[in-house]
């Protein structure tokens, strides 16, 4: 028999307890609870990336994560990297390179993107090509998506070079 338990959740620096049980996928929690719609259900597996946000500075696929495993880590969406106001540095990158098209997997490759960068700050068309291989974009705008994360890294090696600092976010 299944029971439901209290958690707490840290998502975009701020704490949350979530009552639920154990094996759920981490997605609904996000959506439902919390109304957070950037993670998107794509393929309930793990595989397309369209759920994708970052877990203590890894990339994670929350529609394959139990909520017992995100308890008490910290966990950012896209809503934790930018506003409308003021869009982080990535997400301006892929407005830049027109990178969008129906727009369902773009969260998902933005976080993945954020997490790549973090730890791969100057890298080369092949190394971001292999970092995005899991995400899927089923509108074909993978070479925009491509440039995107090209210009983001050059954009953040500019503002670390100059002192305005890294990746953020």
């Amino acid at each position: 028999m299944r029971r439901a338990a209290a958690y707490t959740l840290r998502v975009n620096g701020e704490q949350h307890v979530v009552t639920g049980e154990g094996d759920t996928p981490l997605i609904y929690f996000l959506r439902n609870d919390l109304a957070l719609n950037s993670p998107k259900f794509g393929c309930g597996l793990g595989e397309c990336g369209a759920c994708t946000v970052i877990i203590d500075g890894e990339a994670a696929r929350s529609c394959a994560l139990p909520l017992r495993l995100a308890a008490q880590r910290h966990i950012v969406t896209l809503e934790g990297l930018g506003s409308t106001e003021a869009l982080h540095p990535l997400q301006q990158a892929f407005v830049d390179a027109q990178a969008a098209q129906c727009g369902y997997c773009i969260a998902g490759m933005i976080m993945t993107t954020k997490a790549f960068l973090d730890s791969h700050p100057a890298p080369d068309e092949a190394a971001i090509r292999d970092a995005l291989r899991f995400n899927l974009c089923r509108c074909g705008t993978h070479l925009e998506i491509v440039r995107a994360v090209a210009l983001a890294a050059r954009s953040w090696r500019k503002s670390a070079n100059s002192g305005a600092g890294g990746s953020g976010g």
